[in-house]
């Protein structure tokens, strides 16, 4: 049976961390509160449970996951940044924002593979999120809990629990979370652009 994890959502408890962290290492799947909807999220070599997301919302297997990343140095470590997306990313983090960057030569091996050029990070401003990258000591591969047909509110954990649960290993509860979805800013080109206003409002400098 999937656990569910009853955490505080702004001093979550280190043994809890530990455990989801545990199942992350284990090649697991996961529910976790995030500041824009609770997330699907697994591990960069975690190839099983990529697989599970791509069934339970029916997506392409060339879909492109997000990676959450504790602080700009893991986004820089994923991408390239010239001095302009550095500046505006700074000054953006953490927040519920996803930027679109070119990929970097020290890419993990597995998304080499998939031979992407370009790679969506966000920062989450949200305690439960950060020590679980924390104690897992890397980025996390994330997805929307959006499915094919009913989706469930994905900031509401008594919705997601109801529709998702079954397909998760565990389920970290931190209560209820702040609505999505992120913004997206796509900074591959010579200007940032605005893809998506999400719930963030985001005046761009240039």
């Amino acid at each position: 049976m999937t656990e569910r994890i009853s955490v505080h959502p702004t001093h979550p408890q280190n043994r809890l961390i530990e455990r989801a962290a545990a199942v992350l290492r284990d090649g697991g799947l996961l529910l976790i509160p995030t500041d824009a909807g609770y997330d699907f999220a697994w591990g960069l070599d975690a190839v099983k449970a990529e697989d599970r997301v791509i069934r339970l919302r029916a997506l392409d297997r060339r879909h492109p996951f997000t990676l959450i990343c504790a602080g700009l140095s893991d986004v820089g470590s994923l991408s390239k940044l010239d001095n302009q997306a550095f500046r505006l990313i700074k000054g953006l983090i953490p927040g519920p924002i996803t930027f679109i960057l070119p990929t970097s030569s020290s890419l993990p091996k597995r998304l080499k593979q998939a031979k992407r050029r370009a790679i969506g990070c966000r920062v989450p401003d949200h305690a439960v999120a950060q020590a679980l990258i924390a104690a897992h000591g890397a980025p996390l591969l994330v997805s929307s809990v959006v499915l094919p047909e009913e989706s469930p509110d994905s900031h509401d954990p008594e919705a997601v629990a109801e529709r998702l649960l079954h397909g998760v290993d565990l389920m970290l509860d931190a209560d209820i979370c702040p609505m999505g979805p992120t913004t997206v800013i796509d900074l591959c080109g010579e200007t940032p652009q605005l893809v998506r206003e999400g719930m963030q409002e985001v005046d761009l400098p240039f």
